[in-house]
């Protein structure tokens, strides 16, 4: 009973009698289901507590509450449960299916448009209240919570402002900044309709090769509890005693719930092979700040933690988040992880709903989830109560969030998107995140009226600077014009040299035409979110030292060079660093790229501008190797860089040399990458077996493409180290090919997948190859999800590429990746 007695505890503060009944109700169903023995149970008592504010169930709330459930069907009520993806849902849907939520996934836009004006948002946004909330019969009008990734700023919309990714926000070590950009992000997100954002982060990353490492702010726990708060109370602002949060705030939602930052290896949606004492001390510690400060919502991870998925594990749901931590808010899931509970699939799992989720994320299969779930209700197997626990949750969320508020003052207000308020905020953010890892010989801060030379592929580059999440989901095909309010690093530097007296030159490639004082280079990772990012080592370009070449060369030039670093996590970069006479981390700054002019370089009296603030809030490596990561206070802690380090203008201290032996495999990598240049590159490797010959060919440069021959049955793959694509083929991710067809096929060509001696999975793809013009270099997006159609498994995929034949046929091809699907892939 000691469930039911913690929700007695939880529940009788400020409620009416009314409610106060169907709490123990709820609380004693929910008590009959038994936290298992064994993997994923929890000890309660060991966890921190905390709890939602009283203001949030306030009688009056709660009275509301009451009536409003007192009026629905259980049709109704089921719906409110069930969330889907504006690409699979329609307004009018919501006049047969009562639905509680709708978001936009990280590729979704107004009418399949990414890149869809605000006014086109805020269209479609009211499109969907105005249908929810019509007086119609046998319907109680109940708002539709539409929510997105607003995780840098409202960072769907172009012409919003793009803060830096929380490892930034981290090394900046100011909690009353980040509540700042809280209430700026909030703003711009109510101006388009929006009610919710799927933010703060409050992973604690432990091995950065997790490629979300950067969505986390350190990793350590003490920043990240620090921030829990400031954050939410910047989106939500303050929980008033009685009525809704002031016009402008939002929903936020504290996740990914739990330990999602601390999967082996580094994986995502992986498993945290841990103690319950380390799940708690390391990566619980955000959660009550946020609670205490009234978040209305959590989203569940898709990790598991010891075997146990955290989607369905009741222990940590329901006994630890709404018993222990006492949180009155709603539970929502991610993306269809529902989907990957034991028992369960995206269209049919009480067991999650049963642990504690009371909102299933179900953006393509909503229509038959809600049928089954309605089923699964009628039948018994989610009891009457768990529904009733979760509806109160979600209209308690949505009455306090002001979702019932005639009047939304900042609707249409697009003059707040990329305000010059927030912008300031923004750039001012870039200048206090900016870590200087090296500056011998004090070369910084530069003279501003010298001849300064900016090189790198990221200088000119904003979409580069702002990273995955930006505009699209992994934020690889944007160019500057979808950023209207933005300035790139280049602009900045270029608009305060020139003002100050002095000239700068643009040259991605280092070359110049007058000898520069200085050269700027400025490079790094390309964009990438979640699994797409995770990578086998932390060595940076392994393999193809393309930017080491650039700093080296400039450097024999004897050019001093100042190397700014965009990426997502600390690499090892001790070549690059080596190189430099200065080093900079800018992680990924966002859309105010004068931020990094405002540090680098001294005002035009010769005056310190800005000096460097940050400090590390992730330890840099020392090695590449492939071992698990040290943190501070862990026996042997010796990276390169510690926890904590920044240098400033005041410190002088000489950095180097550093070794250059990285101690990682040669099989590193981008392993997306898989073929280029007239070769593939590690880890992978091109295969020929059977009646097959290939040549080099130019393709758009000398010998930088393969032109491969049929005469007979045989394949041509690019193969490797086995890696799992499961992910990939159940999200919006492809595999491109730059190619020509070179001489018509005489059998069926096959694209297939191999698993080891075994093919995998195999599509047909001789209608795509035949309505090829012959000797013309094209470019098409095959999918992944075509694969996933097949009953294969593909988590052990040797040759991600692999075309087969069995007659003549001639093909050349360039370029080979898996890439994300902007909306151009196609199905064969």
């Amino acid at each position: 009973m000691r469930n039911a007695l913690l929700s007695w505890s939880r529940l009788r503060r400020g409620l009416t009698a009314a409610t106060l009944g169907l709490g123990v109700l709820a609380a004693a169903a929910a008590a009959t289901f038994a936290a298992p023995a064994g993997p994923g149970m929890v000890h309660p008592d060991l966890w921190p507590s905390a709890h939602s504010p009283a203001a949030m169930s306030d009688p009056e709330t709660e009275a509301k509450i009451d009536a409003f459930m007192a009026q629905m069907s259980v049709e109704e009520k089921v719906g409110q449960v069930i969330q889907a993806d504006i690409t699979a849902i329609k307004p009018d849907d919501l006049r047969r299916y009562p639905l509680g939520s709708v978001l936009a996934g990280g590729n979704s836009g107004p009418n399949g448009d990414d890149r869809a004006s605000p006014q086109a948002w805020l269209e479609m946004i009211r499109a969907f209240h105005a249908v929810a909330m019509e007086p119609r019969p046998g319907h109680t009008p109940i708002p539709v919570m539409f929510g997105l990734d607003a995780v840098h700023g409202d960072n769907n919309i172009p012409g919003a402002t793009i803060f830096p990714h929380n490892i930034g926000l981290g090394a900046a070590r100011d909690p009353a900044l980040v509540r700042e950009i809280g209430n700026a992000t909030a703003e711009e997100t109510a101006v388009i309709g929006a009610d919710w954002a799927f933010g703060p982060t409050l992973a604690v990353p432990q091995d950065v090769r997790w490629g979300r490492s950067y969505e986390g702010y350190a990793e350590e726990p003490e920043v990240v509890r620090d921030y829990a708060s400031a954050m939410v109370e910047g989106l939500q602002g303050p929980m008033p005693a009685k009525g809704a949060l002031a016009s402008g705030r939002v929903a936020a939602s504290v996740k990914h719930f739990l330990a999602d930052g601390g999967t082996e290896g580094g994986k995502d949606q992986g498993d945290a092979k841990i103690s319950e004492d380390e799940l708690i001390r390391i990566h619980a510690q955000g959660y009550p700040a946020a609670i205490d400060a009234g978040v209305l919502t959590v989203m569940a991870s898709f990790s598991s933690w010891n075997g146990v998925k955290n989607t369905g594990n009741r222990g940590l749901l329901t006994e630890v988040l709404k018993g222990r931590m006492g949180f009155e808010g709603f539970v929502v899931g991610d993306w269809n992880a529902h989907g990957q509970v034991p028992g369960c699939t995206p269209v049919s799992c009480a067991a999650a709903f049963n642990a504690g989720l009371d909102m299933f994320m179900a953006p393509d299969g909503w229509k038959a989830l809600y049928a089954n779930t309605l089923a699964e209700v009628k039948s018994g197997e989610i009891p009457m109560a768990r529904l009733d626990d979760a509806v109160r949750r979600i209209l308690r969320v949505k009455i306090k969030a002001g979702l019932f508020a005639t009047e939304r003052p900042f609707e249409g207000r697009f003059d707040r998107l990329g305000a010059p308020d927030h912008r300031a905020l923004a750039r001012r953010a870039v200048r206090e995140s900016l870590v200087l890892l090296k500056n011998n010989g004090a070369l910084l801060p530069l003279r501003a009226d010298a001849h300064v030379l900016v090189a790198g592929d990221g200088a000119d580059d904003i979409g580069r600077q702002s990273g995955g999440w930006t505009i699209s989901w992994q934020g690889a095909d944007n160019t500057n014009a979808d950023f209207p309010h933005g300035q790139s690093i280049w602009s900045g530097l270029h608009d305060a040299v020139t003002a100050a007296g002095g000239t700068a030159e643009l040259r991605a490639d280092g070359s110049f035409t007058t000898r520069p004082d200085v050269a700027i280079v400025v490079f790094g990772e390309k964009p990438y979110a979640e699994f797409q990012g995770d990578i086998p080592t932390v060595e940076y370009q392994p393999g193809d030292k393309r930017d080491l070449a650039l700093l080296r060369r400039l450097k024999a030039q004897h050019i001093p060079v100042v190397a700014v670093f965009l990426s997502g996590r600390p690499l090892w970069t001790n070549p690059e660093i080596n190189a430099s006479d200065a080093f900079v981390a800018a992680w990924l700054p966002g859309t105010e790229g004068g931020g990094v002019a405002d540090v680098l370089l001294r005002k035009p009296d010769g005056s310190v501008n800005r000096d460097f603030r940050g400090k590390l809030s992730y330890s840099w490596p020392k090695t590449a190797a492939s071992v698990k990561p040290l943190h501070r206070g862990d026996r042997g802690y010796d990276p390169q860089f510690a926890y904590g380090y920044g240098l400033s203008y005041r410190d002088h201290r000489e950095v180097g040399p550093l070794s250059e032996t990285s101690g990682a495999s040669t099989t590193g990598g981008d392993r997306n990458l898989l073929f280029r240049g007239g070769r593939a590159p590690a880890p992978w490797s091109f295969m020929l077996s059977g009646a097959v010959s290939a040549h080099p060919v130019d393709a758009g440069a000398q010998e930088s493409g393969k032109a491969v021959s049929w005469t007979g049955e045989g394949d041509l793959r690019i193969s490797g180290p086995p890696v799992d694509l499961t992910r990939q083929t159940n999200a919006q991710m492809a595999l491109q090919i730059t190619y020509r067809i070179d001489r018509a096929a005489a059998a069926p060509v096959k694209l297939q997948l191999a698993c080891s001696d075994k093919t995998c999975a195999s599509l047909d793809v001789s209608g795509l190859f035949a309505r090829a013009q012959t000797g013309a270099w094209s470019t098409v997006a095959i999918r992944l999800a075509c694969f996933g159609a097949a009953p294969a498994d593909l988590s052990q995929v040797t040759a991600p590429f692999m075309i087969s034949t069995h007659g003549p046929f001639g093909l050349s091809f360039a370029e080979v990746s898996i890439v994300p699907d902007t909306g151009k892939a196609v199905c064969p």
